[in-house]
C-alpha cells in the first residue's frame, strides 16, 4: 500500500513551487493529497501562541484537516504551516511525520522529522533532523521543459531569435526595489541585446511593483526590443514555463531565491544581476554559492556571453530520496 502524503500548501507561491518540485520527484512512491490552507489574522502570531493548533486557520475556506484517518507524512512549506503539521502529528499520535521546507522558527524545531534548509541558512539552527541543499527545490525537469516547449515555442514563433529570458523580482523585506537598479538592469539588458539581438521574454513578480515594471519596460520599448511579456497580475495564461523551456539564455534578478534556482535548472546559461544596495547578506551568500557551482555568472562578470553551466540545479532529487529513506 501507498504511503499518504499530505501537503499544505499556502499562499506562499515560491514555496508552493519547491513543495511541487520534491512531489513530482517522489512520484507514484506516495500517493498525494494537496491541502490548501486560508489563514485568518491570527495567522500572524508567532508559532509559540499557535502551537499544535489550527489557530489562525480559516477551517471553512481550508481543505478538510479533521477525520480519523492521518496522512503517513505531512509537508509543511512555510513558518506558517507547521503549527498545523504539528496538529495533525498530535491528533495521529505520533504516526505522522513532518516534512518541512524553510527554517520556521525555533518552536516546534524539534518534532520535525526532516527540515530541508538551504546553505544559506546555514546556522540558523543544528540538529539531526536538518539536511541541508544548495538552492531550493523546484518543478524545472527535463520532462516538464519538453512539455512545456511544445506547448509554447509556436506561441512566440513570430519573435526573432535568439530568445533572451529576463525574471525580475523587487522588494527585499518590503523595501521598494530601487529605481536606480531598475535602471541599471534595463541598460544591461540593452546592451546584452546589442551583442546578441534577438528577443527577450520578461516576467515580473508580486514584489516587483507597477513603478519598476514601467520604468523597465520603457527602457526596453525605447531600445525597440521584440519581447513577448508577462507582468503580474495580467489576465492571460501566465507563460514562464514556457519562457525557461525556450529561452537560449536567462537574467534574472538575485532577489528570489525560488527564481534563481528555477532558471539554474534549465541548463541555460543564467546570468546573475545582484544591482547595488538590493540583497541582503542572506541573498548575497545564496547567489555566491550559485556562482561557486558554476550555475550561474554575474551579469557584471567577463566573458559573460560565453558562460555555460556544468550542470542543472535541482535539489528536488536529493529531497524526495532523503523522504523515502527517514520513511523505511
Amino acid at each position: 500500500m501507498k504511503k499518504v502524503i499530505w501537503a499544505l500548501f499556502d499562499d506562499r507561491r515560491g514555496s508552493v513551487g519547491q513543495a511541487k518540485g520534491i512531489l513530482l520527484r517522489l512520484g507514484n512512491d506516495f500517493e498525494t493529497v494537496e491541502k490548501n490552507i486560508v489563514y485568518n489574522k491570527l495567522a500572524a502570531l508567532p508559532n509559540w501562541l499557535r502551537r499544535s493548533t489550527l489557530l489562525g486557520v480559516n477551517t471553512k475556506k481550508s481543505d478538510p484537516l479533521k477525520g480519523k484517518d492521518f496522512p503517513d507524512v505531512v509537508l509543511s512549506v512555510s513558518r506558517r504551516t507547521l503549527p498545523v503539521a504539528l496538529y495533525l502529528k498530535k491528533r495521529s499520535r505520533g504516526k505522522t511525520k513532518i516534512i518541512q521546507l524553510m527554517y520556521p522558527g525555533k518552536f516546534g524545531a524539534d518534532q520535525v522529522d526532516l527540515m530541508v534548509l538551504s546553505e544559506h541558512d546555514r546556522g540558523k539552527t543544528d540538529g539531526n533532523n536538518v539536511f541541508y541543499v544548495t538552492g531550493s527545490p523546484h518543478r524545472i525537469f527535463p520532462e516538464t521543459l519538453a512539455e512545456a516547449k511544445s506547448k509554447w515555442e509556436p506561441v512566440f514563433a513570430s519573435l526573432p531569435k535568439p530568445w533572451t529570458m529576463v525574471v525580475v523580482g523587487g522588494a527585499v523585506k518590503n523595501k521598494p526595489v530601487d529605481p536606480q537598479n531598475i535602471e541599471l538592469l534595463g541598460k544591461r539588458i540593452v546592451q546584452l541585446q546589442e551583442a546578441v539581438s534577438g528577443s527577450i521574454l520578461i516576467t515580473s513578480s508580486r514584489r516587483t511593483g507597477k513603478e519598476a515594471e514601467d520604468l523597465l519596460m520603457n527602457q526596453i520599448k525605447q531600445a525597440q526590443i521584440p519581447a513577448y511579456t508577462y507582468l503580474w497580475g495580467e489576465e492571460k495564461e501566465n507563460p514562464i514555463m514556457g519562457f525557461y523551456a525556450c529561452a537560449d539564455r536567462i537574467i534574472v534578478t538575485g532577489d528570489s531565491v525560488s527564481m534563481a534556482c528555477e532558471a539554474c535548472g534549465t541548463g541555460k546559461p543564467v546570468m546573475i544581476f545582484q544591482g547595488k544596495k538590493w540583497l541582503t547578506k542572506k541573498h548575497q551568500k545564496f547567489v555566491q554559492s550559485l556562482f561557486d557551482g558554476k550555475y550561474a555568472i554575474d551579469i557584471d562578470a567577463p566573458g559573460v556571453l560565453e558562460f555555460s553551466p556544468v550542470k542543472r540545479l535541482n535539489p528536488a532529487y536529493e529531497i524526495a530520496d532523503k523522504i523515502r529513506e527517514i520513511l523505511k
